[in-house]
């Protein structure tokens, strides 16, 4: 593997989770981070024997500020920086403009810097979203359809920043290596109470912020899984146009509260939902909710992903789900963020 690797986004969390294995790595990490001053402290504190071998710049996906500074010296990129919102935004452009021009932008740089490999972090709704059907399995052959009327701004956002990456270095790469990695959803240990919107499923299972669980689900997959593939990623020959479909088994929201029911002390699962609930009632809370209305397209789908590719071409496969699921569960508690 190269010796300095830019890993866009370190305080998210994949971008901590590949930073922490390229570190014990041995690697040397540049990381760009929106406000420096508010997060270095905080990288700081979490890998406090890095030293020089991690050196935190701010840059944002939406100015030049500060990428070349962080490129310079790099042999390869992790590009995992990319919008993911809360709430639904109020117009869709909030999530695709810097998902795309952000992607754009570290690649600009990543060139002007000669590095020779670049991993692109895309993700699942790039690859299974904007079908009709209700039970399907997709590979990295497929793609997400836009214009379908049920892709919300999250799928389009990446799904259009990863084509868009794709037809860039088809016409300007050069002898730079892409690849991209499209994860499915990612759980496991949170390393904070500033948690990813990925674990939010899992923090209202626990808390009850939902009495009953709609008919969703999505594919599981392991945050140290998701670094782990990057790493193999940055450091495998002959990856060049590669596309990695990163998932684990598809889950229904009823299965992963069964998973914590089974594995942790009652006091801490009391309020996870044991009913399904109506889909009448998503559709009636769909009215005065847009984060709900954003994905009452979704009920009752399941999409299962064949992620047997990253296992024949990098020798890359997800531990245990009930593990993952668990794992992430005992860390929302032990950070204070669902309160027992």
């Amino acid at each position: 593997m190269a010796g300095t690797i830019l890993v866009t986004g370190g305080t998210g969390y994949i971008g901590g989770e590949v930073i922490d294995q390229l570190l014990a790595a041995g690697k040397a990490v540049h990381t760009t981070v929106r406000n420096k001053s508010k997060s270095e402290p905080k990288l700081r504190e979490r890998w406090p024997a890095a030293g020089d071998r991690l050196k935190v710049f701010q840059a944002d996906l939406m100015s030049d500020d500060g990428w070349a500074e962080a490129t310079a010296g790099c042999d390869a990129v992790a590009h995992v920086a990319s919008p993911i919102p809360a709430a639904p935004p109020k117009h869709e452009d909030d999530l695709i403009v810097p998902a795309r021009e952000g992607t754009l932008r570290a690649l600009r740089f990543a060139k002007q810097a000669g590095v020779k490999r670049f991993v692109q972090t895309s993700s699942m709704a790039a690859i299974a979203y904007g079908r009709s059907e209700k039970v399907y399995s997709v590979d990295e052959s497929d793609w997400t359809d836009i214009s379908h009327p049920d892709v919300y701004p999250y799928v389009k956002s990446k799904t259009i920043a990863e084509r868009a990456a794709r037809d860039w270095v088809a016409a300007e790469g050069e002898d730079m290596e892409f690849v991209s990695v499209n994860p499915s959803m990612v759980l496991g240990p949170v390393q904070s109470a500033d948690f990813s919107a990925s674990v939010e499923a899992i923090k209202q299972l626990l808390d009850g912020s939902a009495p009953m669980a709609p008919d969703l689900g999505f594919a599981v997959v392991d945050i140290r899984d998701i670094a782990d593939i990057h790493v193999r990623c940055l450091e495998e020959p002959g990856l060049a146009g590669e596309r990695f479909l990163a998932a684990g088994k598809f889950m229904k929201f009823l299965e992963i509260g069964e998973v914590l029911r089974a594995n942790l002390p009652s006091e801490h699962t009391r309020k996870v939902p044991t009913r399904r609930m109506p889909d009448w009632i998503v559709h009636f809370l769909a009215l005065f909710n847009a984060g709900i209305r954003s994905v009452k397209s979704e009920l009752g789908k399941t999409r299962h992903a064949d992620a047997s590719h990253a296992l024949k071409r990098l020798g890359w496969k997800t531990r245990n789900e009930e593990e993952t699921i668990v794992e992430c569960a005992k860390s929302l508690i032990e950070h204070g963020v669902v309160k027992v």
